[in-house]
């Protein structure tokens, strides 16, 4: 059973650190290339629904594990027009028939899920071949002494970030998904302490 923590605290701190201005800027410029049928991985507290384009999304269906994260979804401002659905899950472990989405959008959500691999592979399954993977999460450090650090805090930060964790190499689970980069960046978020600002963004399509 979760604790009052993770029932009650946990969730308004996740919604809080996820809207950060400069965590928002780069979901501005990554959810409005969602196209067709969109399933967005950890929707959380639906900091990303206003985002979209209605004009090119059919629907966006929004996974999210945590109760309390989808009752603040729900009440989340959505795009005008945009068709929302909000459901519950696992990453890894999708409830979908496979190649039946345009889009599977991730923003600061693996860093969290159980199996990063496992929830990779399931977003490349339920990928139409012609689909495509838009992401943005933080991780893994290049620096050397960046990422001594995350790997000897990552046991405490995880305790207490509801599973995050500090040093997960996205770049290279993506790629051994299977998937092939169309465009990758990564830079280090303005404002944020290195530890947890290291980030990667872009778009991969299957291969």
């Amino acid at each position: 059973m979760a604790s009052f923590y993770e029932r009650r605290i946990l969730p308004g701190l996740i919604a809080c650190a996820c809207r950060a201005p400069q965590i928002m800027d780069k979901r501005a410029a990554l959810v409005p290339a969602a196209q067709g049928r969109v399933l967005e991985l950890g929707a959380g507290s639906g900091l990303n629904f206003a985002l979209y384009k209605p004009e090119e999304v059919s629907v966006a269906i929004g996974l999210e594990p945590s109760a309390e994260l989808r009752a603040l979804a729900r009440q989340a401002p959505k795009a005008a027009g945009l068709a929302v659905e909000i459901v519950p899950g696992a990453a890894e472990n999708l409830p979908f028939e496979s190649a039946t989405f345009d889009t599977v959008l991730t923003t600061f959500t693996l860093c969290s899920v159980a199996s990063l691999d496992q929830a990779l592979r399931e977003a490349r399954r339920v990928l139409k071949p012609s689909g495509r993977l838009l992401f943005c999460e933080h991780g893994l450090s290049p620096d050397k002494s960046v990422a001594r650090w995350q790997r000897g805090l990552d046991p405490f930060w995880s305790r207490l970030a509801g599973g995050c964790h500090l040093c997960r190499a996205i770049g290279a689970a993506v790629e051994t998904a299977g998937f092939a980069f169309e465009k990758v960046e990564q830079t280090y978020l303005p404002a944020t302490p290195k530890i947890v600002g290291w980030t990667q963004w872009g778009s991969a399509r299957p291969r």
